[in-house]
């Protein structure tokens, strides 16, 4: 069965023109008055058409004999963080105490404006709050090990007691010694070659992976909020750890199928459908109506649709595997070519063609927790 074509012209130049994260992996764009190949995101100056052309891999564009540019850095890691934004979380993760205020910004040649925009646009929040969740985090570890209140705040930048206190029970609904035995959520930025993602974890395991560009992000991250009924704060752990390295070696070709610990929390019919979209094999697809049939619920393909759109685990729970009966692709919360690019290289990887694979395979029992 055939799939959606690659890009065409036109829509890769809207595409280019729009700076939509959602083909940032997808093609790459040679700007031929300059000899420079870039991404569709990168904020330079757009060209007209019939200045451009496009590629699918670094090899192709640096072949046709262009250069990367410099400010989008198509051949290295597509979202790492630009120069003049590494001393900021240098600073905080060698000592997440420290308090920088806008004059310490503006000493580091910083605008803080400009600090303030990119972090709120790639981390959710204002530099001054990553710092801060970053420190309220580490305290609570800190509280929850049984250290001296005292000792804590003072630790972690904070003037007073009462200060300290008040910005924790901000946080957490609670002054810190009724919080021993509190945890909390604990984001991180993962970047990959289709954009960055935000992943949530908590002691228990990972509760959430999407790319940061999707809409409903806050309203997902809101949702872990109020079910968990805690705050989320930047920091990691091992479950966040495991899952960026997984990542690293899903996209390089080498790893199929998940291990890290997962949370979905989730009703009775959700958990069935995302423990049949775990079920689907590597490289293969699957329809709607195959899935509902595997959980015993015949007929319900519009409401697996809607269980596959409130999947909160990208690529690790691969609702991307799943496209209309006739074998096209069909909606994605993180863009259609992002599903394309996802179902191309894991075809590509496991050594199958183009193709749809309409049969499901039975659910592990190991995957209906």
């Amino acid at each position: 069965m055939t799939r959606a074509l690659k890009p065409s012209t036109d829509e890769m130049y809207r595409a280019l023109l729009d700076r939509d994260p959602t083909y940032d992996g997808v093609f790459l764009v040679g700007v031929k008055t300059t000899g420079i190949f870039c991404r569709p995101v990168c904020p330079a100056r757009k060209p007209k058409l019939e200045n451009v052309e496009f590629f699918a891999s670094i090899g192709l564009a640096r072949k046709a004999g262009y250069r990367p540019c410099k400010r989008c850095a198509p051949s290295g890691r597509p979202d790492e963080p630009p120069g003049w934004v590494r001393p900021l979380l240098e600073a905080v993760d060698r000592d997440p105490a420290a308090r920088l205020a806008d004059a310490d910004l503006l000493a580091l040649k910083i605008d803080p404006a400009r600090a303030r925009r990119y972090f709120k646009e790639h981390h959710g929040m204002t530099f001054h709050e990553y710092a801060r969740g970053r420190r309220i985090g580490l305290a609570l570890d800190e509280v929850r090990s049984g250290a001296d209140l005292l000792d804590v705040g003072a630790s972690h930048g904070f003037e007073s007691d009462s200060g300290f206190r008040a910005a924790f029970a901000r946080f957490f609904g609670k002054p810190p010694g009724q919080a021993r035995e509190d945890s909390c959520l604990l984001a991180r930025r993962v970047d990959t070659p289709l954009g960055p993602m935000l992943a949530v974890a908590n002691d228990d395991g990972v509760c959430l992976l999407e790319f940061i560009d999707r809409r409903e992000m806050e309203a997902q991250v809101a949702t872990l909020r109020k079910h968990f009924a805690l705050p989320v704060v930047p920091g990691r752990n091992v479950h966040l750890d495991r899952l960026t390295d997984e990542l690293a070696r899903y996209f390089a070709g080498t790893l199929r199928e998940f291990s890290v610990n997962l949370v979905v929390p989730g009703s009775a019919f959700q958990s069935r459908v995302w423990a049949a979209l775990r079920a689907i094999p590597y490289g293969r697809t699957t329809s709607y109506k195959a899935v509902a049939a595997t959980i015993g619920a015949p007929g319900a393909s519009q409401a697996v649709g809607r269980a596959n759109g409130e999947n909160r685990l990208a690529i690790v729970i691969p609702c991307h595997r799943v496209v209309r009966a006739d074998g096209h692709l069909c909606g994605y919360a993180g863009g259609l070519r992002r599903k394309e690019w996802l179902l191309d290289h894991e075809r590509k990887a496991a050594g199958f063609g183009t193709g749809f694979f309409p049969e499901m395979a039975q659910i592990p029992e190991a995957h209906t927790g």
